[in-house]
Order: C-alpha cells, then sequence, then structure tokens
C-alpha cells in the first residue's frame, strides 16, 4: 500500500488511539468523580448535584488537572534533559560522546516548515518550540490545579464552618504541595523506568524500542 492509498486514520492512529483513550479515560472519571461527589454532599446533608454542575466543581477540576500539569511537566523535563544528558544503553538516549542528526543546524531548503525558511528570531523560537509548548501547557494546568483545589479546599472549610483561603495564601498550602508531588513523583519514575529498562528489554517493531539484536551497551535507535 502507498502512502498517498493510506487512509488518515491508519496515518494517524497512534495519535487517535492515545486522544480516544484519554477522552474516554476522562468521561469515566467524570462520572465516578459525580459519585463520589454526591456520597460527600450526602453525607453534609446537601442535595447532589447534576453532571455538568459538577464539571463546575472544585473537585473535579483539581483532580483533572493535578494530573495533567504532573504529564507535561515531566515531558517538558524528558525532552529538554535529552539534549544534554545521557543513559548509554538506552533507545531514549543519543549516543554518548557522539553528534546526532537532531544535533545539526537547520537547513533552509524547499521542503523545510515556514519558521526556518523565515528565519531570525521566529527560527530561534521554533527551535525549542517543543519545549517551549510543554512549558505552556505545565503552567496553564498548574494554575487551573491550584484553582480547583482552592475552591474545594475552602468549600470543605464551609462546611466546617471555618474561613476561606484566597488563592496565593492557599499556594502555601501542604494539601496543594502534596497533591503536585505525589503526581510528579510517579511520572518522574515511569520516566526513568523506560530509560532504564530499554537497556536491557525489547519490543520488537517499537521506535521506543533499539533493535532486538541490539547489544545492552548500543544507545539510541
Amino acid at each position: 500500500m502507498t502512502e498517498q492509498k493510506k487512509s488518515f486514520i491508519y496515518k494517524n492512529s497512534l495519535s487517535i488511539a492515545f486522544l480516544l483513550l484519554a477522552f474516554l479515560s476522562l468521561v469515566r472519571q467524570a462520572f465516578t468523580g459525580l459519585q463520589e461527589y454526591n456520597i460527600f454532599l450526602a453525607g453534609h446533608k446537601l442535595q447532589p448535584v447534576t453532571f455538568f454542575q459538577y464539571l463546575n466543581t472544585g473537585h473535579f477540576i483539581q483532580a483533572t488537572f493535578e494530573n495533567w500539569e504532573s504529564e507535561f511537566f515531566q515531558m517538558r523535563l524528558f525532552v529538554w534533559f535529552t539534549v544534554f544528558l545521557r543513559q548509554k544503553g538506552s533507545s531514549e538516549s543519543k549516543g554518548v560522546g557522539i553528534k546526532e542528526e537532531v544535533d545539526r543546524e537547520p537547513i533552509n531548503r524547499k521542503s523545510a516548515p515556514w519558521a526556518v525558511k523565515k528565519g531570525g528570531l521566529v527560527l530561534s523560537v521554533y527551535k525549542h518550540s517543543l519545549t517551549i509548548s510543554l512549558l505552556l501547557l505545565f503552567l496553564i494546568s498548574f494554575v487551573l490545579h491550584w484553582y480547583g483545589s482552592n475552591k474545594d479546599f475552602n468549600q470543605i472549610k464551609m462546611l466546617e464552618g471555618k474561613s476561606a483561603e484566597s488563592m496565593f495564601v492557599y499556594l502555601n498550602n501542604s494539601r496543594l504541595w502534596f497533591e503536585s508531588f505525589q503526581n510528579w513523583q510517579s511520572e518522574f519514575l515511569s520516566v526513568f523506568a523506560i530509560i532504564f529498562l530499554s537497556i536491557f528489554l525489547r519490543e520488537f517493531g517499537s521506535p521506543q524500542s533499539k533493535p532486538v539484536d541490539a547489544t545492552n551497551d548500543e544507545t539510541g535507535k
């Protein structure tokens, strides 16, 4: 089958599969979170909320974006660290002591992206656009996590007859950082696992793995 004859779905199936899994998981999270939240409300003799009302609660916003925050944070660090850090034998690392294709300066050729043809400041930004984008997604997710966690915290305090905290006061609250660090550590551990395990283990056909017959000392693809 030629490249032209392959369907849009086939050519984008990896992205579609993970986007669909993310959407389905988010929907299930929302429905199960709604059940948990309404149990909480019932325990305080309050009326249950509807599905769409639940989506605006701190309970849902906090739970969703504390996970997104950690994902974008670890991906941004992983992409950035692989520029200058190495792991001998790992398929996730560049080779030790050698220059690779990704290290060469971009060439202004006919098929190059528009930013390469533009040059100057546009190219300077484009050269780091992946880590910049992941950093922005992390910051947006962190702010939404912060907002949702603060909203959920204040609702609990209100039900206990205590004073609410502003977002800036809440920034120093251990609950916010506990929620972040419990996710960050798991993300960093998972990245370590793929870096380290890819030294010794293989998955035939996956670009995340070295060839099956590669030696353990062989680094990269």
